[in-house]
């Protein structure tokens, strides 16, 4: 069960929000040099496939959110994004590994999930599940 979580540029992430579409849940840190190889394609995936029903919960590890704050308006990121608090640690815990995608499709059930970074034609995938 997804918790509500607290958004960096404002607002609320809902799980019933997501309820029936296709849920990316993306653990990154602005210091993961991996993550800055990804989150641009994932930042891509988000503005082309969330009209399409596309819900996306960025998850931010960095030890406070000010970081990660200031780390998406540098690059321009408008993938919603949350931090990791350690209350939403203990309700949401981060799987093994920088970064994580876990992707939930429409009915619930995990299609895909996978630790580490995921190359630009493995994000683009994520798509198929719409």
């Amino acid at each position: 069960a997804l918790p509500e979580v607290p958004l960096l540029a404002g607002g609320r992430f809902t799980p019933a929000a997501a309820e029936g579409q296709v849920l990316v849940l993306y653990w990154w840190a602005s210091w993961c040099p991996f993550c800055a190889l990804q989150s641009p394609h994932m930042d891509q995936l988000w503005r082309t496939q969330s009209a399409r029903g596309l819900a996306f919960l960025g998850l931010s590890i960095d030890k406070t959110a000010a970081p990660a704050t200031a780390y998406l308006q540098q690059k321009g990121y408008s993938f919603p994004s949350g931090w990791v608090s350690p209350d939403l640690a203990r309700a949401l815990p981060k799987p093994q590994g920088l970064p994580v995608t876990v992707v939930r499709g429409r009915d619930g059930k995990i299609v895909l999930a996978e630790a580490g970074q995921l190359f630009p034609g493995d994000v683009a995938e994520i798509a198929r599940f719409l």
